[in-house]
């Protein structure tokens, strides 16, 4: 394990042999063992010391280490707890992540996987040590249109914005999927004097085409099967207001011609119906596709795009404005914790930097998806390097293992058939096994407990003297160590 600098660990377990192991396995890395038979007494210690890390054990005696989870978070938010337990079920697992614990082990030890989990924890640690505390000088009105950003590319954005929405122009905003076109179209209509009116937002490409014309200028009763009822469309609805035509470059070509007519009289027909219903709705439209060019290859209607291009703001993608993702990840943190209530409040400089140095193809969307990811994951008060996606930090993505025999509908996972069966052997020593079953039962406990007899026995239930005559029988003995 090569950490830069000491580091101290705790270990609060009420088992001797378990503080004996950790000093035993770490002997020779540059950390600190502290250990702790207790709660009272772990907590003790934490506080005096403020380890790097705590290890500890869910069960000791009567105490619940899930319990004392709770205050040491208490204690101290960003402390990173590691959890042991010989009861790997899932509800253990999912209150120990719920409370915050960085991760949890099982007992047997596997001991390469808890050297690698030891090593992450304190890099982890170690990042802490740098955390930063994003921008709280931004006012809170800076985000209530939810447009942010302080890069020249965003102030030219924002005076276009200034500019154009006084006015009732038509508005083409342009940009790659994920820019926020849909925030600019809402920052025009609530500084127009249509701010009081209703805004409205329709993507074209996601309303199937026969469908799309009523959707935007409603029905009479009987116009077509299904329409039992008269029904106002997006236009009417939202008379006086803003209307936002998203994709509008997918719109098919018939709609567009009876979009171009609103934009030229003002008025709109029902299908259905033959009376003109005059309509006072503001056209702010948005586009990832080149509509000149759509235009010239008569995918648009040409006459529509020079309706809709009275004006125009382009919105640049964020990887041409990377200074803005320390406030953007600033804004969506703020955003996160008001809708739930809580969460981290900080992140670390490391995490900082890398999400600053990607092409985010996705743009700000893909952002804040990966800032909610964070949240989530975060233990404790800060998002750190571990919290954001592995092809980040160039670490390769979990590979789902092949599917099992043992798997399928209803069935969990091999490893929870497993478990299962494990404690069904504990509690019924007369339970019969096929022998192709149990030689596999035998095999498992050997490789969770790397060749320990003794653990091996423990976990399948039976004596040490039991669990070598089975695995003679079934010629298993060289997964087995020595003692």
């Amino acid at each position: 394990m090569s950490i830069a600098g000491r580091q101290k660990i705790l270990i609060i377990d009420d088992e001797v042999d378990v503080h004996y192991s950790f000093e035993r396995l770490l002997a020779k890395d540059d950390v600190t063992v502290l250990t702790a038979a207790n709660s009272e007494e772990g907590l003790r210690i934490l506080k005096k010391e403020k380890p790097d890390i705590v290890v500890m054990d869910i069960r000791m005696g009567r105490e619940n280490g899930l319990e004392v989870l709770r205050e040491i978070r208490r204690v101290n938010p960003a402390q990173i707890v590691i959890m042991m337990t010989a009861y790997g079920t899932s509800q253990t697992a999912i209150e120990a992540m719920k409370l915050g614990a960085f991760d949890y082990t099982l007992k047997p030890f596997d001991i390469p996987q808890l050297k690698d989990l030891l090593q992450r924890a304190l890099q982890a640690a170690g990042a802490l040590q740098s955390e930063s505390i994003l921008p709280t000088s931004l006012d809170p009105e800076d985000f209530r249109t939810g447009i942010v950003g302080s890069s020249p590319a965003m102030q030219q954005v924002y005076k276009l914005v200034g500019q154009v929405a006084p006015t009732d122009a038509t508005v083409l905003v342009t940009g790659e999927s994920g820019t926020g076109k849909e925030v600019v179209a809402q920052a025009i209509h609530a500084n127009s004097k249509r701010s009081k009116a209703t805004f409205v937002a329709i993507n074209c490409a996601a309303i199937p085409e026969n469908l799309l014309e009523s959707e935007l200028f409603g029905h009479e009763k009987g116009a077509f099967t299904g329409a039992i009822n008269q029904r106002m469309g997006r236009f009417e609805q939202c008379d006086g207001g803003s209307l936002f035509l998203d994709e509008i470059g997918e719109m098919p070509l018939a709609v567009q011609s009876k979009l171009l007519r609103v934009l030229q009289d003002g008025e709109i027909t029902r299908v259905g119906g033959n009376t003109p219903i005059s309509v006072s709705v503001r056209i702010i439209a948005a586009t990832n596709r080149d509509l000149r060019q759509a235009a010239q290859k008569k995918e648009f209607r040409e006459d529509l795009y020079y309706r809709l291009n009275v004006f125009s703001i382009s919105l640049p993608p964020l990887r041409d404005r990377l200074s803005d993702v320390p406030t953007l990840i600033s804004y969506f943190m703020s955003k996160w914790r008001s809708r739930n209530g809580g969460g981290p409040t900080r992140i670390s400089d490391e995490a900082i930097k890398t999400l600053s140095t990607q092409s985010w193809p996705g743009n700000v969307r893909e952002l804040e998806n990966c800032i909610q990811r964070a949240m989530v994951l975060a233990s404790g008060d800060t998002i750190t390097q571990k919290d954001l996606p592995p092809a980040m930090s160039g670490e390769k993505e979990p590979v789902s293992p092949p599917p099992s025999p043992f798997s399928g509908p209803g069935v969990g996972s091999l490893e929870q058939a497993f478990d299962f069966l494990f404690e069904a052997i504990k509690a019924d020593a007369k339970l019969k096994l096929l022998p192709a079953v149990e030689r596999e039962f035998i095999v498992r406990a050997l490789e969770r407990t790397a060749g320990n007899q003794v653990q091996a026995a423990k976990l399948l239930g039976i004596t040490r003297a039991t669990l070598r005559k089975r695995a003679d029988k079934f010629g298993i003995q060289k997964k087995m160590q020595i003692d």
